[in-house]
């Protein structure tokens, strides 16, 4: 299994109609990512545009060249084209990145359990433990981005 992360750049005035898009994604298109090996996929949009997704697949080259022949991917990038800054199909100017670190890939090769254990860890701290039953915003919180920017 691989981990893909990349970046493009949506035009700054069309995230809202991008964000919509996305949120009612066409039943098509769902099912030839999941089809060709598309899995746990995400994207992330900051406020000025940039564009992260992030994927795990078994192949990525394997898994993009399969998409090319399905039905849907040339008409459903075809409708992407006018969001992004640069001309093209979107999903081939991706900018992928190196992965630097994996927390459990790193916890594993020390020989250290990947899950908490049972116990409060001695590095925590006593007057947070109110707050670590306290829901936590993410990163897809507006009001999280606008700290993030």
């Amino acid at each position: 299994m691989t981990r893909v992360c990349f970046v493009s750049r949506v035009r700054p005035d069309r995230l809202d109609e991008y964000r919509a898009r996305h949120a009612a994604v066409w039943p098509e298109m769902l099912e030839a990512l999941r089809d060709t090996g598309w899995r746990d996929y995400s994207l992330y949009l900051a406020p000025d545009g940039l564009l992260v997704g992030h994927l795990e697949t078994d192949d990525y080259a394997a898994a993009q060249e399969a998409m090319t022949r399905t039905a849907v991917n040339p008409r459903w990038q075809a409708e992407m084209a006018a969001f992004f800054v640069d001309d093209g199909n979107p999903d081939e100017g991706f900018q992928v990145l190196d992965e630097v670190f994996h927390l459990e890939d790193q916890l594993r090769a020390a020989g250290l359990p990947t899950t908490p254990s049972t116990a409060r860890s001695p590095h925590a701290d006593p007057d947070r433990a109110a707050d670590d039953a306290a829901p936590r915003p993410t990163t897809t919180d507006p009001a999280r981005l606008e700290d993030l920017a």
